[in-house]
């Protein structure tokens, strides 16, 4: 019996998953960007020189290197991001959130923001922090 509700829970999860990337994606998808442009944007925004390593930021997105690579590619080429040398170590490839980067990223968050909040509208604030607090167990 435990093992069918666990399996239901993880049933659940996936579905409650890509309900989220439908809904949360398209409101993003008006800014040009997608779920995984998002949280490369975001990363790179809330970093305080808006510079991050690529191993780090595919890191910090769950993305492998040659993953963050393929993704970082047409966000550079549209001007949101950019490579920097590392004056340290010519070795590590760092990335950077441009000024284009860091307004189309504020204008997308405000859509990110409302629809996150339209989907879990019917969790009150309580509710929603319980949620929280047991995903940040399994994390």
């Amino acid at each position: 019996m435990l093992g069918e509700s666990v399996d239901q829970l993880v049933i659940d999860l996936m579905n409650l998953q890509s309900k989220i990337q439908k809904r949360v994606g398209s409101s993003l998808s008006i800014h040009g960007l997608g779920l995984s442009d998002y949280f490369v944007l975001n990363q790179l925004y809330i970093t305080t020189s808006h510079i991050m390593s690529r191993n780090e930021l595919a890191e910090r997105v769950g993305l492998s290197p040659s993953g963050i690579t393929r993704l970082l590619n047409p966000l550079e080429k549209i001007g949101l991001v950019e490579k920097e040398t590392n004056p340290r170590d010519s070795r590590v490839s760092l990335v950077k959130l441009t000024a284009t980067g860091k307004q189309i990223y504020e204008e997308a968050k405000v859509s990110f923001t409302e629809s996150s909040r339209v989907l879990f509208s019917s969790l009150d604030n309580t509710q929603q922090n319980q949620l929280s607090v047991l995903l940040k167990t399994l994390l």
